[in-house]
């Protein structure tokens, strides 16, 4: 995870988790830990597949909706998720993964 200022100048890096072969284990509140601690609005994301092919999962999605809507909840926001996998990568933002409306208008 990086950890950006208002300026999204780079101020940390921070592993939060290191899974196995094929599964990890995300909880929202220990990715926004650090951000919090240091005080930072903003941060990206990023996680490797072992196996080179960068398609974030169904999973991946719902882990950058509920950590962008954690971070809006205490006023930070969640730039991007990338996904790394072999020599290429995909952004969850660019593909509006994850990063659309969390909820339908509402009717005015």
């Amino acid at each position: 995870m990086l950890l950006l200022s208002t300026k999204n100048e780079v101020l940390g890096i921070h592993e939060v988790y290191v899974g196995n072969v094929n599964a990890s284990i995300v909880r929202v509140a220990e990715v926004l830990r650090p951000a919090l601690r240091e005080n930072c609005p903003s941060i990206i994301v990023v996680h490797n597949y072992p196996s080179g092919d960068p398609s974030p999962s169904a999973e991946d999605v719902l882990v950058a909706r509920q950590i962008a809507s954690g971070a809006e909840m205490m006023d930070g926001e969640l730039l991007d998720h990338i996904v790394i996998g072999g020599q290429s990568h995909v952004s969850l933002k660019e593909k509006v993964l994850g990063f659309g409306k969390l909820k339908p208008d509402t009717p005015t």
